[in-house]
């Protein structure tokens, strides 16, 4: 039934229009921290319903790179990121196109695109902290990790600020390796580690010397195929955006002694150590006394801090202020990661030291 007042109400009133409301980026999220990890990573949720991710980043740069220069870590939970297409997005948002995964050291799948499984190395073995491909003259500054699915049980990505790494060293540990670097030894032969062709991505061996040339690797070629590369790199460096010191290197995680004690064994029993499938040593190529690494690892186990995966999570790390490994895990288990921001800025903090 038609009600007069309210027609002669409405003819006065006009047509109804809705009012536009303009939220800021930061009022669409809230900020918040996992009660035992120190403050790594830092965690933003949606404040408000249907915030997309790469959208909402594209728009607070100023923002991220706050939380990420002082935390070295980001997680965004409960988005609905998108799988393999959202990370993608997510990406391209905050750091431009992915990077092609180069100079391999794990096993991964592709995807699509350059987005890659985290690691297809097998579920009963943990990997320990290392810094993303900070073997190699250029490095990705920012990683990004996608859960699709998280394991059954375990299976956490652990993570270390190396700013506090590098404090947690003697100071004679960290002078020893800013003065002269460290040293990695890689050894390509059937039936252990990556092959060289998977390593290189071609089967040219002029297109890797001419690869080994420009990076600042030293390639031998041996009997049977098989080859020897080695390299001297930096151990310390300041970090390009605020001027911290860092611990940044392989040193520790290529060494033969951080394995796990069934496969180092396994290792030292087929091969000498000369042609162990990888190892580290000072720079000058001398050996590196145990006493240093258990230090080293020590370093890095004091750091240590995790969180359970859930379906949908986000991760996005600071490549040369936080270390990353992955936890052993039982039952299926999908994480994805993009790589972006190809730095080779080293600057030399070892006069910190």
């Amino acid at each position: 039934m038609n009600n007069p007042q309210l027609e002669r109400l409405g003819s006065k009133l006009g047509p109804a229009r809705r009012r536009s409301v303009s939220l800021s980026p930061e009022s669409m999220v809230k900020v918040e921290h996992f009660p035992a990890g120190g403050g790594l990573p830092a965690v933003v949720r949606p404040a408000v319903g249907g915030v997309n991710l790469a959208a909402w980043a594209r728009g607070s740069a100023a923002l991220l790179d706050t939380l990420l220069l002082r935390h070295g870590a980001v997680l965004f939970r409960d988005f609905g990121a998108g799988g393999a297409e959202g990370l993608e997005q997510f990406i391209a948002a905050v750091s431009g196109s992915p990077l092609e995964y180069r100079e391999r050291s794990s096993p991964r799948t592709n995807v699509g695109g350059n987005i890659y499984t985290s690691t297809d190395y097998p579920k009963e073995h943990a990997i320990f902290l290392h810094n993303e491909n900070s073997y190699q003259q250029v490095w990705p500054l920012k990683l990004f990790f996608y859960c699709a699915r998280p394991a059954d049980r375990g299976g956490e990505t652990p993570l270390a600020d190396c700013r506090n790494v590098y404090r947690r060293l003697r100071p004679e540990t960290r002078e020893r390796f800013a003065r002269g670097g460290w040293m990695y030894v890689r050894n390509f032969s059937e039936g252990f580690g990556l092959p060289w062709q998977s390593v290189f991505q071609t089967t040219d061996r002029a297109a890797v010397e001419q690869h080994c040339r420009r990076a600042g690797i030293e390639a031998e070629w041996k009997s049977e195929g098989r080859l020897c590369v080695r390299a001297v790199r930096p151990a310390v460096a300041a970090h390009p955006r605020t001027g911290e010191p860092v611990w940044f290197n392989h040193a520790t995680f290529f060494h033969v002694s951080t394995l796990a004690p069934a496969v180092r064994e396994e290792l030292l029993r087929n091969f000498d150590e000369a042609d162990l499938p990888t190892n580290t040593y000072y720079g000058d190529g001398s050996p590196i006394e145990p006493s240093v690494l258990e230090e080293l690892r020590e370093a890095y186990r004091g750091e240590l801090t995790a969180f359970a995966w859930e379906a949908g999570d986000l991760l996005m790390v600071d490549n040369m202020l936080v270390a990353h490994g992955r936890a052993s895990y039982a039952g299926e288990r999908k994480i994805l990661v993009g790589m972006a921001e190809p730095s080779n800025g080293f600057v030399d903090a070892g006069r910190q030291a």
